[in-house]
């Protein structure tokens, strides 16, 4: 199974994070696969696993919650468009290149919560991802908390 998490910004942009463990753990903590720097994000906010060719998500008991498809969730089976939402950030899972494209949904477009970094933290990072992309989006965000 090949899976994407891809992440959405508002000025239409996206990101790609490629799942390729068969446990994905995300969160502000340095130890996590991905790491999202972000006071609205638990320190281990949500786990991915894939079991038997399936891809599941569970919430770590993190303090602003974990949502599938806009719904709060504890745990999930996840299915190809499946949208995510960690905090201020917004993702669409892409299985096996299903959904071929996808679109920025108008409502996070309007989104206007700054993002509130956690302290002394300036970069998103995951095992899969190249430096120059994990710089590349910071630099997306922190324009966007500027205007």
């Amino acid at each position: 199974m090949n899976v994407n998490l891809v992440l959405l910004t508002k000025s239409g942009k996206q990101k790609n994070f490629a799942l390729n463990n068969t446990i994905t753990v995300i969160g502000r903590r340095r130890e996590c696969d991905i790491r999202i720097p972000l006071t609205t994000v638990s320190k281990r906010h949500c786990q991915l696993n894939f079991d038997n060719g399936s891809l599941k998500i569970r919430d770590l008991k993190s303090r602003n919650g974990t949502k599938v498809n806009g719904k709060k969730i504890n745990e999930a089976k996840i299915k190809a468009g499946d949208s995510l939402n960690i905090g201020t950030l917004s993702f669409v899972f892409q299985i096996n290149g299903k959904p071929n494209k996808i679109a920025v949904p108008d409502k996070h477009k309007e989104q206007s919560q700054p993002r509130q970094y956690a302290k002394n933290d300036t970069e998103i990072a995951a095992s899969e991802v190249s430096t120059e992309d994990i710089e590349a989006e910071i630099r997306d965000i922190s324009e966007e908390n500027r205007q």
